[in-house]
């Protein structure tokens, strides 16, 4: 995959025309909107994650969970990052091979093997997490605009009218 901005723009009005027609501005409103276009669940949940996790999305069969951990300190970022995830259509891993059974040590061994991985092999700036981060970034940046300028779908047609 090639980095794009044009790719992440284009998903984020999208994204904000769906949003719009539905009436929503904020950014569980935002989910809530996809999830119904999508015609499959999306599922906020909070958890206690691992050192370094702040959030994850778990495809199961019949829906999506976006797992959030608990106290983070931009919330909202993590959760249009994941959101991002789900949008792309990024591959994950799928919920019934990562159920397993084990101690916290084990785990944060795998994490820590995963993240070495990452970084030294794979590059630490891998482009799911980058177009990721990219869509939450325009994302959340267009809502906080939507939310100070009026109703939803004025904005998002004179945002489209202007480019």
């Amino acid at each position: 995959m090639t980095r794009s901005h044009r790719r992440i723009s284009a998903a984020v009005d999208v994204v904000c025309e769906i949003a719009a027609d539905a009436d929503r501005s904020t950014l569980d409103g935002v989910i809530e909107a996809i999830a119904r276009e999508r015609r499959r669940p999306i599922v906020i949940e909070g958890a206690v994650l691992p050192p370094g996790v702040c959030g994850q999305r778990r495809a199961y069969p019949d829906r999506d969970v976006i797992v959030i951990g608990i106290d983070l300190p931009n919330y909202d970022r993590t959760l249009a990052h994941e959101l991002g995830h789900i949008v792309f259509r990024h591959d994950g891993i799928p919920i019934e091979s990562s159920l397993r059974a084990v101690s916290e040590e084990l785990l944060a061994y795998l994490l820590s093997e995963r993240t070495l991985q990452s970084a030294v092999v794979d590059g630490a700036d891998n482009d799911d997490e980058w177009e990721a981060e990219a869509f939450a970034g325009q994302l959340l940046q267009r809502l906080r605009r939507a939310n100070t300028r009026g109703a939803a779908r004025s904005i998002v047609s004179f945002d489209q009218a202007l480019g």
